[in-house]
């Protein structure tokens, strides 16, 4: 049934969207758009706190989804079940499942719209549906893979939200030389 999903989602292609949908899944490759986004909030002072929780909700991503659960599972990508499909992109040399580009999109939604950011979660939003859809089109994904992806990015977006809030509240508490 998921290969039918995709295969219908072929029927949409056309060279302008071909070159948009390589262009947003391009946006996600090795997380650079959400890790340069993470390190401008983290150089201004009044997004700092946004920041770090941003970037641990990219480090918990990284650790569940692609140092446990890809190894887990090891899913075959469906370019590798249906090799009629023409790639635009490289093929990915990881596994399917869950989708590293929808995971850790989510994962950085999920650590702005906790951290209070009410006018970067949801254009951040947009883009990870957008980048998620991108991944399926290209046939790299299996739907329940964008799905996995998703629950995985917003698991990860919390439990960062959680460990950055820990860490600053812990270091707020700790005895500085003048309080020592």
């Amino acid at each position: 049934m998921e290969l039918h999903i995709l295969d219908m989602i072929q029927t949409i292609r056309r060279p302008a969207l071909d070159t948009v949908m390589v262009f947003i899944s391009s946006l996600g490759n090795a997380g650079l758009i959400w890790i340069a986004l993470a390190i401008a909030l983290l150089l201004i002072p009044r997004t700092r706190k946004s920041g770090w929780i941003v970037s641990a909700s990219v480090l918990a991503d990284v650790v569940l989804c692609n140092g446990i659960l890809k190894n887990v599972f090891q899913r075959t990508r469906p370019f590798d079940v249906n090799t009629a499909v023409q790639l635009l992109v490289s093929p990915p040399q990881d596994y399917s499942f869950p989708s590293g580009h929808t995971a850790l999109s989510f994962a950085v939604v999920t650590g702005l719209f906790l951290a209070g950011m009410k006018k970067l979660w949801k254009p951040a939003l947009v883009l990870a549906c957008l980048m998620a859809f991108s991944r399926m089109y290209l046939y790299v994904h299996y739907p329940t893979d964008i799905l996995g992806g998703m629950l995985v990015g917003i698991l990860a977006g919390f439990f960062g939200y959680r460990i950055a809030m820990r860490v600053m509240s812990s270091a707020d508490t700790k005895p500085t030389a003048r309080n020592a």
